[in-house]
């Protein structure tokens, strides 16, 4: 039996939507991950988020709330933040195969009639959609046909983000936030859709994600996107002038296999 995978789910005060995740993430597979929780500054867990997952027949039994620091040494293939706090407090954390950032609304502070159903209802989409990605990652790219490939690059920042990864032939989550001016959730949300087409393949180190072409990829592909590298696009060019100004871009060559 292959390994499970074990994930991390961090918000402040590890009450409510840290906690949602992981009884949901077990609840939809338990056979392959292991999910846990904690908080950068944990309280208790909210009676009304127990509520929320009981009411929808989620196991609750073991959910508490608990330090950041009782995970010291530990490895997980992903960290995932609920929040913008935890997420700037996390970027770094050590032991994070791949560092991904999700933000939802504090539930404890919305205004919105049933908000704790509602921030459960998104939640759990995000978990199947998690799930049902990483399923998918594995699968062969030869059955990558043409329609398929036009719909996953039909999205500018899709698109901007191939030919940038194509142009330089491997780029972190970290560089291409900086490159496209956009957020590090977004650019994680759309590298999974990439991913998931089997048009792109992500390697770790350490705490950074790399993002190349899939080495399998049918001939047709690989020639058609170097094709369109020669249209001298000043979209492309704009995206790479910040590119190449970013400081602090991580070590690629003492990380690089």
């Amino acid at each position: 039996m292959s390994q499970k995978i074990r994930v991390l789910f961090l918000c402040v005060a590890n009450a409510a939507r840290s906690q949602l995740a992981e009884a949901l993430l077990r609840h939809t597979d338990s056979e392959g991950y292991e999910a846990f929780s904690a908080g950068t500054q944990p309280s208790e867990v909210d009676p009304r988020a127990r509520l929320a997952l009981e009411q929808l027949g989620i196991n609750t039994e073991g959910l508490h709330s608990k330090p950041l620091e009782s995970f010291d040494g530990q490895q997980f293939d992903y960290v995932i933040t609920l929040c913008d706090k935890s997420a700037f407090e996390c970027s770094t954390l050590p032991g994070a195969g791949e560092y991904i950032a999700w933000d939802f609304e504090d539930p404890a502070s919305s205004q919105q009639p049933n908000a704790y159903k509602t921030t459960l209802q998104q939640i759990h989409e995000r978990i199947k959609m998690f799930v049902l990605v990483k399923s998918k990652a594995s699968a062969p790219v030869q059955t990558l046909a043409p329609v398929t490939l036009f719909k996953c690059l039909a999205d500018d920042t899709r698109t901007r983000m191939t030919q940038l990864i194509v142009q330089e032939g491997e780029l972190c989550v970290c560089e291409l936030t900086v490159a496209l001016q956009e957020s590090q959730p977004k650019i994680s949300r759309h590298l999974a859709q990439l991913r998931s087409c089997g048009l792109l393949q992500d390697r770790r180190a350490g705490q950074w994600v790399y993002y190349r072409l899939h080495p399998q990829l049918p001939a047709w592909i690989s020639e058609l996107l170097a094709q369109v590298l020669k249209a001298d696009d000043p979209q492309l060019a704009e995206d790479r002038l910040r590119l190449h100004s970013m400081r602090d871009r991580p070590d690629r060559a003492a990380l690089c296999s």
